[in-house]
């Protein structure tokens, strides 16, 4: 590997889309074998995966590969790659679940096959249409992950540790997912509630499970996962609290959403829970006028900001972020990693934490 741990990223990140387009391309080919009116389903998947995309999974996957004194080889970057499929799924249902109409500055996939529907004036229900064809699309998603995985070379010892990581993340994730729209149903706000989500709904799937795959298809011992956990549960965190930020405070242009879509979304995160905890009754009144409309115009997004940054619950999440990052960092330096690894680690934290889309 080289010792310059952006260069392997980049490289790493590189054969990943290779493979990806791979992969996508044969089955692209098996879809419309069995119709050509299937043909808008792979197109659109095809797009979605190819089109942008940090690729942070495999590249954490890549991470504990190394850190665990992995070589690597295709199958290993076929393995990590099924982790993009798996993102996939998660993106466009995540999308379907919040009712948000754009994704990486493009129409989400329901709002999508919405279009079409409109554009080619098919009977029925537009919104529905859309709607039905965003579930299906996700879960085909999860199974070519599966398929990406299955088929990926592995050797039978390899596959034996990686699948019970796998299927341990995919069942986070759902938890995560579910106690993400339960929140929405509370009357009220928790910070412990919200972090609970934000480490199972994001960082665990994001940090810590890819890069226990990536070691598991080493010979590691079991103190290596430990310290994988050490340092990928913080920065997962980390990861996530981020993600808060940028969906009240991003700039559209880079996020690919619209400014405070969070804010419109009524999304019960960490940060709204700490803003919770501190504003004041007047302020408590402004925030229920226009928190969670779905008609939210810019005067509404600023006021509610306004909120925020006075309560000092933006400050404080800044400094949760910070501390967190430092652990994961502290982590990221065990002995029981090789040199490689320390090093991609560090940059891996940087990377999550200090984004902008």
């Amino acid at each position: 590997m080289s010792s310059e741990p952006k260069t392997a990223l980049s490289s790493v990140r590189s054969a990943v889309e290779e493979e990806l387009a791979i992969f996508l391309n044969f089955e692209s080919a098996y879809l419309n074998s069995i119709s050509t009116e299937l043909s808008p389903v792979s197109d659109a998947l095809t797009t979605f995966l190819l089109d942008s995309g940090k690729r942070l999974r495999p590249l954490f996957a890549y991470a504990g590969f190394v850190a665990a004194g992995g070589s690597l080889d295709k199958p290993v970057v076929r393995a990590m790659a099924a982790l993009e499929l798996l993102q996939a799924c998660a993106l466009i249902h995540d999308d379907l679940m919040d009712g948000s109409d754009t994704r990486r500055g493009k129409p989400s996939i329901h709002r999508h096959f919405e279009s079409i529907h409109v554009q080619d004036e098919l009977d029925g229900f537009a919104p529905q249409y859309g709607l039905s064809a965003a579930v299906l699309l996700g879960d085909l998603a999860l199974v070519w992950s599966d398929q990406m995985l299955n088929s990926a070379g592995l050797t039978t010892e390899q596959f034996a540790r990686v699948f019970p990581y796998y299927n341990e993340m995919r069942v986070e994730l759902m938890a995560g997912q579910f106690l993400d729209i339960h929140e929405q149903t509370q009357k009220t706000t928790n910070v412990d509630r919200s972090m609970k989500i934000a480490r199972y709904k994001s960082g665990k799937y994001t940090v810590e499970r890819p890069l226990h795959l990536g070691a598991a298809m080493t010979s590691a011992p079991a103190e290596t996962f430990t310290a994988l956990s050490a340092y990928g549960l913080p920065l997962g965190e980390a990861f996530q609290l981020r993600d808060d930020l940028l969906g009240v405070f991003g700039d559209p242009s880079v996020t690919g959403k619209p400014a405070g879509d969070d804010l419109r979304e009524g999304k019960r995160t960490v940060l709204i829970a700490m803003t919770n905890d501190r504003q004041s009754e007047s302020q408590r009144e402004i925030a229920r006028k226009h928190f969670g409309k779905s008609d939210l115009d810019a005067q509404g997004v600023a006021a509610l900001q306004e909120i925020i940054e006075s309560t000092g619950a933006r400050a404080e999440l800044e400094a949760t972020i910070e501390r967190l990052t430092d652990q994961a960092l502290t982590a990221a330096q065990s002995a029981v990693f090789t040199k490689d690894g320390n090093a991609m680690l560090v940059e891996l934290a940087n990377i999550a934490t200090k984004r902008s889309s």
